[in-house]
């Protein structure tokens, strides 16, 4: 499951939609929907998430955050380490074999040591 795509379901069972009525209201099939929800799609148009974002009738930070999760949402990553030093390449490597033996915590901290610092208002 993608960032996106586990917000994006979240939201929807908060509202009391089921997967078929939200398809239908932004025009993709129950299928597409579900692999969205589920990851097995990569990260969806900027019509699309409009159309989320509108049919669920999301406003300000909430939309703000989909769409950035959205951005973090493509579940087949590439990273180009050219230019970079060695141990960027060795990282993104290591990072490519281990990542599906890494358990929630040890995820949680990795993510928490790269993600950038947002200045909160």
């Amino acid at each position: 499951m993608t960032p996106f795509g586990a917000r994006l379901r979240k939201l929807r069972e908060e509202r009391g939609i089921t997967q078929s009525q939200m398809a239908r209201a932004i025009q993709v099939s129950p299928a597409y929907l579900s692999a969205l929800e589920h990851g097995k799609r990569g990260r969806p148009s900027w019509h699309l998430i409009q159309s989320v974002i509108a049919h669920l009738n999301i406003i300000w930070d909430e939309a703000e955050d989909l769409i950035r999760l959205s951005r973090l949402s493509h579940p087949k990553v590439t990273i180009d380490t050219s230019g970079l030093s060695p141990a960027a390449t060795e990282l993104a490597n290591e990072l490519a074999l281990s990542i599906g033996k890494l358990d929630d915590k040890t995820l949680a901290e990795i993510l928490q040591r790269v993600k950038p610092r947002r200045s909160q208002p």
